[in-house]
């Protein structure tokens, strides 16, 4: 991975406050919510959220200015460093930080909950007709929802949670490491209560004390025209509900384009080999030629050699977003 401070174009001697605005404005120009589902963006996003989780943190940044990168996961073994770091913690300190997208557009400030659900992902197929003319597909999705018996306290009925002796009902504990680099003091989740600040003596017997329960849940896609096996979608709110009747996270629709043995795609444009016989070459003919929505005439020049290319215009798919559309290229065979 590139250098933090390359990555957030600060200099090495950078303030905190620095950092953090220059997080937030590119933050801002790779969120997801506004490059529609670009898997570039996406790591680019999660690049800089990582070099950002990094830079703040005073006890970190020391680390990684004396031995980079690998010095934070060797050296702090991975709990106070970057180790499994993903879009998904991407997206959770960006929460945590700035709250939603609105608030970088003056909106109102969000604050992120602990509890959110988790996010699920989802791949689905889209097939080259679809891909021409956008389609809205439903979906199945196998998530979390509130435990019916328990309606998500997660106790059996007459009992009830209680404050966790260990951490004094803060969900944290305070761990003192003393590795080759120093002594640190990290915060972690309580060991005992998981976070949650309190313990279920009675769990429910559904749920086994979690408050959640297996489930699906149905939900609606719409893919736009033009996409490709590169972009997805995120649905917002619409994955596993959170411990404690917490909100739900969100629904990541990966686009998979599926091949078509007849057609190859290129960017915008549709390639096809069309056979056609001696005499159609030598004296020419209208032939039909399959497109991704359907049949079309096209004039075969007389004399045409076998590998000479032929234009079909607007046969092709849209660009994702924008006006254009590709064209068919067929190629004699």
């Amino acid at each position: 991975m590139a250098d933090y401070y390359d990555l957030l174009g600060v200099s090495r001697d950078a303030d905190t406050e620095k950092i953090k605005k220059a997080y937030r404005k590119l933050a801002l120009k790779y969120h997801p919510d506004r490059n529609q589902g670009s898997r570039k963006t996406e790591n680019r996003f999660k690049e800089v959220t990582e070099a950002y989780e990094v830079l703040r943190d005073s006890e970190k940044r020391a680390v990684y200015d004396q031995y980079g990168e690998q010095g934070l996961r060797r050296g702090m073994g991975g709990a106070a460093g970057v180790s499994g770091f993903d879009f998904t913690d991407a997206i959770e300190v960006f929460m945590r930080d700035f709250g939603g997208m609105e608030d970088l557009f003056g909106g109102r400030r969000q604050r992120s909950d602990s509890r959110k659900g988790q996010t699920v992902k989802i791949k689905v197929l889209v097939t080259l007709p679809e891909v021409v003319s956008g389609v809205t597909k439903k979906l199945r999705v196998a998530i979390l929802n509130v435990c019916d018996r328990c309606s998500g306290s997660g106790s059996e009925t007459g009992s009830g949670p209680r404050s966790c002796s260990t951490c004094g009902g803060s969900g944290e504990e305070r761990q003192m490491q003393r590795t080759v680099f120093g002594q640190f003091v990290s915060v972690i989740q309580c060991r005992m209560c998981h976070g949650e600040g309190h313990v279920i003596d009675k769990p429910c017997s559904n749920c086994h004390g979690d408050g959640r329960s297996r489930g699906e849940r149905e939900i609606e896609v719409e893919i736009p025209p033009g996409v490709t096996s590169e972009n997805f979608i995120t649905l917002r709110g619409e994955g596993s509900v959170g411990r404690q009747s917490g909100p739900r996270g969100d629904v990541i629709v990966l686009l998979e384009v599926e091949d078509d043995t007849r057609f190859r795609r290129d960017g915008a444009n549709i390639r096809f080999d069309l056979p056609v016989t001696f005499s159609q070459a030598a004296l020419g003919a209208e032939v039909d030629v399959p497109t991704v929505t359907g049949t079309v005439k096209l004039a075969v020049p007389a004399g045409v050699q076998s590998g000479e290319v032929l234009r079909l215009r607007g046969c092709g798919l849209p660009e994702l977003h924008g006006r254009a559309q590709g064209d068919q290229f067929v190629r004699v065979t």
